[in-house]
């Protein structure tokens, strides 16, 4: 599918065993996969990749990639570190994947428009009949919005009678010249989860600068994030909407050499900035009504 008036297009590939569409606007160039609805890449014109994916991700059915902005719901990370009210949604947690229950899923493709030179397309994947642990009516869509920045927004619709309590994340990859070398400001005196200190509640000193294995649940967020870059003389925006948590990750040396897809070396040139719903930030939707999460992403060169 190709815009009339701009170079705004649309294309449909298979990549190993998943179908793919390429988004090409003026601007950038994206790539999203049907499986878990996830982006898997974004490159603004002229400038190294601002989403990174792992030179070592298999394209395999079933198998969620490494890299990209993984689709974390209705849980995120660990289900038995989050919340009583999103374990209680849970019929049987026995096995409980981590990170949830749609990222190995095939979404099905919903619109698809070039317009203005700007691209839209749609994935909705239904969990009426449930799905594995998971046994409410519900419906997710991912609207990815591909124009002079990238806008990714998952929505969640209760089609039950009860409540919806769950976290859930949008697990972004941003691609860096080197973790050790940039920083995440946005955070500043912030309070977050220390998950690697057994799980104690710390006040943000300053931006954030990735000296050894990162794993942090920010809260209590109200302005956008930047990932400040100098080697690549640019600054990654992050502006998340009806989210108020952020997971900053980034494995280092030793958690490198244990995770699948993923060189040994790969933790510095990557770094995980996640818009999320997750701690004391959970989100309830009410029977019959969609509540939506949502990022916008665009990069600016540094002074």
């Amino acid at each position: 599918m190709t815009s009339p008036h701009t170079s705004a297009s649309i294309e449909e590939v298979q990549i190993g065993d998943l179908p793919c569409w390429r988004l090409h606007t003026e601007w950038a160039d994206a790539l999203i996969t049907r499986q878990g609805a996830q982006l898997l890449s974004y490159q603004p014109h002229g400038q190294p990749p601002v989403v990174w994916l792992s030179e070592q991700a298999e394209y395999k059915q079933g198998q969620p990639l490494r890299g990209g902005v993984p689709v974390c719901w209705p849980w995120f990370g660990d289900l038995d570190r989050n919340p009583e009210a999103v374990r209680a949604m849970v019929a049987d947690p026995v096995g409980a994947p981590a990170h949830g229950l749609v990222r190995s899923l095939d979404w099905e493709i919903g619109d698809a428009t070039c317009e203005t030179g700007v691209v839209v397309i749609d994935f909705h994947v239904s969990l009426a009949n449930g799905t594995g642990h998971w046994a409410h009516p519900a419906e997710l869509m991912l609207r990815c919005r591909l124009g002079k920045s990238l806008e990714l927004e998952l929505s969640t619709h209760n089609f039950g009678d009860t409540p919806l309590s769950i976290s859930q994340a949008l697990h972004t990859y941003f691609a860096v010249s080197d973790s050790r070398q940039v920083s995440l400001s946005g955070v500043e005196n912030a309070q977050y989860v220390e998950t690697l200190a057994n799980w104690e509640e710390r006040l943000q000193q300053g931006p954030v600068h990735i000296t050894g294995e990162t794993d942090r649940i920010y809260l209590g967020l109200a302005e956008p994030l930047v990932i400040n870059d100098p080697a690549w003389k640019r600054a990654i925006h992050i502006k998340a909407s009806n989210s108020n948590s952020a997971v900053v990750w980034n494995p280092w040396v030793d958690k490198s050499a244990r995770l699948s897809q993923f060189a040994d070396d790969a933790w510095q040139r990557m770094l995980c900035v996640e818009t999320a719903r997750v701690w004391n930030d959970l989100l309830v939707v009410a029977p019959g009504t969609t509540e939506t999460m949502a990022v916008e992403i665009w990069s600016t060169p540094m002074a």
